[in-house]
């Protein structure tokens, strides 16, 4: 159950399948500003211009309300998603950090076993006692 959580986390972290996310959420809120536009001042336009309906000063100070409201509904879930993603990214960092340093920990050097020098770890003789290491 741990490595199905370890590679779901693996998975959903990606970056495509973030950005894959925050593409449709985005989406989701830009289209009401796309609706609030259409149904707030092109519809009402072309009811004027068709003489189908007049509207009022009051009626076109909604319609602009309603767009506005559109707009910083989008402003704030946009605002919402940076910071979430900027937290993410922040997580993963550190945790790439650590793992950097899990892995720049691994040993580079070995002990001599006939003169217990420290010698590289790739070393086929030891510089200081000349033998032959398996």
């Amino acid at each position: 159950m741990k490595r199905f959580i370890e590679e779901f986390k693996s998975f959903a972290l990606r970056g495509n399948v973030m950005d894959m996310a925050v593409g449709v959420l985005i989406g989701g809120a830009f289209t009401s500003i796309v609706t609030a536009l259409t149904t707030n001042f092109i519809q009402p336009i072309l009811d004027v211009v068709t003489g189908a309906k007049m509207y009022t000063l009051q009626d076109v100070a909604g319609f602009a309300n309603a767009f506005v409201t559109a707009v910083v509904n989008f402003l704030i879930t946009a605002l919402v998603l940076f910071v979430l993603l900027k937290s993410i990214n922040k997580l993963l960092s550190v945790s790439l950090i650590k793992k950097k340093e899990e892995e720049a920990a691994a040993p580079t050097t070995k002990v001599c076993p006939y003169c217990k020098s420290e010698i590289h770890i790739d070393a086929t003789r030891c510089p200081h006692c000349t033998s032959e290491l398996a």
